[in-house]
């Protein structure tokens, strides 16, 4: 099969090498996925994108009329794939369904210890040898209530992780998992009021866009700490901006943004105006942004190149792709679009 792969970074070239092991012909190139480069699909089967690749009815219209038949994305989440326009093409998709949920389960318990910590601002005034202990008091995580909002395989490893560590780990998901041995579910209302600690971990649809905003942010205890590693549009951020000001949230850690396309995974040192709400959120010290890192793992890494190639493989056998495939507006009724239910990792 034929395939051009969009957005590719350095690092990821190895990991398709190995798990295509010469069977597809596929092109990498770095350049992101719009109208203007959906040219370079001519004459490919299929196309291979990101999360923060323009995978719209327009970009999608274009790759159809060039003969594409396919679009894997290496991501679980597919909100950024115009599906209708998908189906009304017949073009199909696949996602990665599931990916080492530890990758991104670990990354937000890194984020929430270097937030109470102080770890960023230490190794700053440590590498300028001031070496003082003020404006450094954290608290223990053990004994704290964690909520977890989401309990897919992300949201159970973060449990997991957070159990271990003596906190009282609670969590809401409309189909909770009934095998759920670290997590004692609850209301979402009474998650939001009752827990020191937020941590999301479900996809994105239109019931979760911006469901972090001043409303939902005014049930939280004051000085809480909030999480994002799974979509940035589940926070207004212009409302958790203004939270961080009056100190309602404590602390704030985002790997993810809601205006992240074009900006995160590139360079934008140079750049004369840079994102003012991003600007305004990161001159708060107790609010901490990694760049869409969470997923960057060794073996994720190649999990999410494996399941790519498959994708490829199962196509080129006439094969559709299981949980993986939304080939058809009827696949997608068997995927909740519920508020607040994470469907594999939701990342």
């Amino acid at each position: 099969m034929k395939a051009v792969a969009y957005s590719i970074k350095p690092f990821e070239k190895e990991y398709l090498a190995k798990a295509n092991q010469k069977k597809h012909d596929i092109t990498l190139i770095s350049n992101p996925l719009g109208p203007d480069t959906a040219i370079y699909a001519e004459g490919k089967d299929a196309v291979i994108v990101f999360t923060n690749d323009d995978v719209s009815a327009v970009v999608i219209g274009k790759l159809a009329a060039l003969g594409v038949k396919y679009i894997v994305t290496r991501s679980s989440g597919t909100d950024h794939i115009n599906k209708d326009a998908a189906a009304a093409h017949h073009i199909k998709i696949a996602n990665v369904p599931s990916y080492s949920p530890q990758a991104i389960a670990e990354h937000a318990v890194a984020m929430a210890f270097a937030l109470n910590r102080q770890v960023v601002k230490a190794d700053q005034h440590s590498h300028a040898f001031d070496f003082r202990n003020d404006g450094l008091i954290g608290f223990n995580f053990a004994g704290k209530t964690v909520g977890i909002v989401g309990l897919g395989s992300t949201g159970r490893a973060a449990a997991a992780i957070y159990h271990g560590l003596g906190c009282d780990v609670i969590g809401y998901d409309l189909f909770f998992p009934a095998d759920e041995p670290y997590t004692k579910p609850v209301s979402l209302e009474y998650l939001l009021e009752n827990a020191d600690i937020i941590t999301l971990h479900v996809p994105l649809t239109a019931d979760t866009r911006h469901f972090i905003n001043t409303e939902s942010i005014a049930k939280m205890k004051n000085g809480v700490m909030l999480i994002n590693t799974s979509r940035g549009l589940l926070v207004n951020t212009a409302d958790a901006l203004s939270a961080i000001k009056s100190g309602k949230i404590g602390y704030l850690g985002i790997d993810v943004y809601e205006f992240e396309k074009g900006l995160f995974f590139e360079d934008h040192q140079k750049d004369a105006i840079k994102d003012p709400l991003l600007n305004k959120l990161m001159e708060h010290p107790n609010v901490l942004v990694t760049p869409h890192q969470a997923y960057l793992t060794r073996e994720a890494l190649q999990e999410i190149a494996n399941s790519t190639i498959k994708s490829l493989d199962l196509w080129q056998q006439n094969k559709c792709v299981g949980k993986a495939c939304a080939c058809a507006k009827e696949c997608q009724k068997t995927v909740p679009n519920n508020i607040l239910t994470e469907v594999n990792n939701g990342k």
